[in-house]
């Protein structure tokens, strides 16, 4: 890998510890790309609400611009998050995804994309939840041409990182950590997090995380040494963290998403972040190799759909069908954690489109969330004030 990736792929990680560094480090990817435009976005699927996490060279302007098309950009999106899954942190391109009479007809073409002379964009599903996605995206100037399978190389190679920087960075709430405040910051987060060293020896846990290891409950800590319950996330974390230490560069993918069991058989998912280099990550705690982010029991902030599948006489496995997808599964997800084919989950959706009266996935969601509320956790809080804490990965 060229040195200059390897340092841009410090970089974007630096920016989970001081997220105001996002639009010079958006810079520095899209000059290895070649494009004038990047932007990191969230996009609400159920209110087509768009918002700009970070951007760069794109004027304020432009941007009023861009969010009054929500609408028109939002129906795509709904459509490519009910569509066939794309390989995870492979591009998409304008030039070859998107078919040119769609393109040339849609309203944000003639008003947002011809008149600043672009001629192509791609762009990066980084974060997927319920009823949102996040988005890396970067624009091209037509005096350049088109993007070339070089540019699309650089950006798949990329793609993890960035997607584990904004997955975290999620789970933070965007908040910048310094060490001489981290355990008052990360103290106030519901997600666990422990910083762990050299053999996964923890350094620090949070109160959350602390709660965890205590219970041995989905993670546990022998020795002083962290480790998960179920052997083969305990394998892909110690691989990540191995990696974290040596090779930050070579992660790619190992440690974003990793699924964890508790005892009970209740989910929780786990991310990475590597910690051993560069001068912004190793100012929190220098003997750090990675630091472990753990988000657990995602039935706490799904809706209930209980009531819904009562009312609208769902079936058992329909009603599980649905509950899945209201936390954000895809058709073929849910149908991997309820045992049954795809084939069959389609026909439950099926069933269940005919029986709420809907057409879409899309808008099937957006019913739940109008008309089922969410679960509350132990302490009587609404579990979806704490939505951005445990955003749904897909790998």
């Amino acid at each position: 890998m060229p040195e200059v990736l390897s340092d841009l792929i410090g970089l974007i990680y630096d920016c989970v510890v001081e997220p105001d560094r996002w639009p010079d480090t958006i810079g520095e990817i899209c000059r290895q790309i070649g494009c004038v435009q990047g932007v990191i976005m969230d996009i609400d699927l159920i209110h087509s609400a768009h918002r700009f996490l970070s951007t760069w060279g794109i004027g304020a302007d432009w941007t009023s611009r861009y969010l009054e098309h929500g609408e028109e950009v939002t129906a795509t999106y709904r459509a490519f998050s009910e569509a066939p899954r794309h390989p995870i942190d492979e591009p998409l391109l304008l030039s070859r995804h998107v078919p040119d009479p769609a393109m040339l007809a849609s309203r944000i073409y003639n008003e947002w994309v011809r008149p600043q002379h672009l001629c192509d964009f791609i762009q990066n599903i980084v974060l997927r939840a319920p009823g949102r996605l996040g988005v890396f995206a970067a624009s091209r100037h037509e005096g350049a041409g088109i993007l070339t399978d070089r540019e699309i190389a650089t950006l798949r190679l990329l793609a993890p990182h960035i997607r584990r920087a904004v997955t975290i960075g999620d789970i933070l709430d965007r908040k910048k950590l310094e060490a001489h405040a981290l355990a008052a910051t990360l103290d106030n987060l519901a997600a666990g997090i422990a910083v762990i060293a050299e053999d996964n020896k923890v350094l620090y846990a949070n109160a959350a995380a602390d709660r965890m290891l205590a219970a041995g409950d989905p993670v546990r800590a022998a020795s002083g040494r962290l480790s998960a319950r179920d052997p083969v996330a305990r394998a892909e974390l110690s691989r990540a963290v191995a990696l974290a230490r040596d090779n930050e560069a070579g992660i790619g993918a190992t440690g974003i998403g990793v699924a964890l069991r508790g005892a009970g058989g209740e989910p929780a998912i786990a991310h990475v972040l590597p910690l051993a280099r560069g001068d912004v990550r190793t100012r929190l705690m220098p003997q750090a190799t990675a630091a472990l982010f753990i988000s657990q029991a995602e039935a706490l902030r799904a809706p209930d759909t209980k009531a819904l599948a009562q009312s609208f006489g769902l079936t058992p496995m329909e009603a599980r069908v649905l509950a899945r997808l209201a936390i954000g599964n895809t058709l073929a997800e849910a149908a991997r954690a309820l045992a049954i084919a795809e084939t069959t989950a389609k026909t439950h959706l099926g069933n269940i489109f005919a029986k709420t009266g809907v057409a879409r996935q899309a808008d099937l969601i957006a019913l739940v969330h109008r008309l089922a509320p969410p679960l509350r956790q132990n302490g009587g809080r609404s579990a979806r004030g704490q939505a951005a804490a445990f955003p749904q990965d897909p790998s």
